[in-house]
């Protein structure tokens, strides 16, 4: 079990519930990062592109900018060019939707045990 949690940032219930249920099962302690955690307290923070009203995108380079140096991993579906060097730059992960295979929970595990950008 890894101490430090992983905040969720989606919107769908579906997703974050399906998140919650399958990384929990991995040893994960999963937040809903919507609930007002304290981000800077995370291990990782997955955050969905469609997940928030300003976007994932947005969200993220917000909390860069405020100083927020935590790992990330971007949701995406069809990631345009620009998504994928904006969140590169920013040192953020974007895995693709669907989530096929083991993608996901291997950065996840990189990150949670390095604890920085893969």
């Amino acid at each position: 079990m890894f101490d430090a949690p992983v905040l969720v940032f989606a919107a769908d219930t579906g997703l974050r519930t399906a998140l919650k249920f399958s990384l929990e099962l991995q040893g994960f302690r999963i937040e809903d990062g919507r609930a007002g955690a304290d981000v800077n307290g995370a291990g990782c923070l997955i955050v969905d592109q469609d997940g928030r009203g300003e976007g994932g995108l947005p969200f993220l380079v917000r909390l860069r900018e405020e100083g927020c140096r935590v790992p990330a991993i971007l949701l995406a579906t069809n990631p345009t060019r620009y998504m994928r060097e904006k969140a590169a730059s920013l040192g953020v992960r974007l895995v693709e939707k669907p989530l096929l295979c083991d993608t996901l929970t291997s950065v996840l595990h990189f990150f949670m045990y390095n604890g920085k950008a893969a």
